[in-house]
Parts: C-alpha cells; structure tokens; sequence
C-alpha cells in the first residue's frame, strides 16, 4: 500500500520561512507526480504546486506564486514545498498526494495525513 507522510509545518510568524517535506513510506516516488494541497477552516480544498516525475513544476494557485517553490529529491525519495513570505492567509492543513502517473493529471490517488501550517503573530 502506497503511503505518504507529510512533516515540516508548524507555527511561524507573518514573514517567516517553512519547508514542508513529504516521504514515501516502502515506495519509490521516482515514476510519480506529486502534488502539494492545503485546506483552510471552512474553506475548500485547493491544489498549490505540483511536481511531475521530470521534476517540472505547475502552479495551481496565484496567491503563493513567486513565495512558494516545490522540488523533489529522488535519491531522498521526498518531494518539499519551501514556504517563503508567509501569510496569515497561508493558514492551512497541507496535504501532498501522490498522482498514478509521470505528470500531473487527473486525480491524485494517494493522500499524506497532512500538517497544520499556521502564520500567526
């Protein structure tokens, strides 16, 4: 069974820095697309980033574009979301999934716990 686990958030000051890492358990990532989501309280889930096996990058959402950077490390098999500028409006429960292909089409089908981002003064 494919598993995925999120770590690196935590709580950071409007301003600050976060790196989100996200592993493969007892799998290799090399031949997958993985894609970086986040869901605030009482909001939707809404894709940010995402990475194809090549390591080209897309860029779902124009509010992190130019202050987030996802990349991905095959011989560390983990994929990570570096978080600059960060905004309280970043607050949000990240999740990395995993797509059953080379890029990042369709739907993911494996999801990571997810970790709790807060951008708080």
């Amino acid at each position: 069974q494919l598993k995925l686990v999120e770590s690196g958030g935590g709580l950071v000051q409007p301003g600050g820095s976060l790196r989100l890492s996200c592993a493969a358990v007892r799998f290799s990532l090399d031949y997958y697309a993985i894609g970086w989501f986040r869901q605030a309280p009482g909001k939707e889930r809404e894709g940010v980033q995402c990475i194809s096996s090549e390591g080209e990058s897309t860029n779902y959402a124009d509010s992190v574009k130019g202050r987030f950077t996802i990349s991905r490390d095959n011989a560390k098999n983990t994929v990570y979301l570096q978080m600059n500028s960060l905004k309280p409006e970043d607050t949000a429960v990240y999740y990395c999934a995993l797509y059953k292909d080379l890029e990042c089409w369709g739907t993911p089908s494996t999801w990571g716990q997810g970790t709790q981002v807060t951008v708080s003064s």
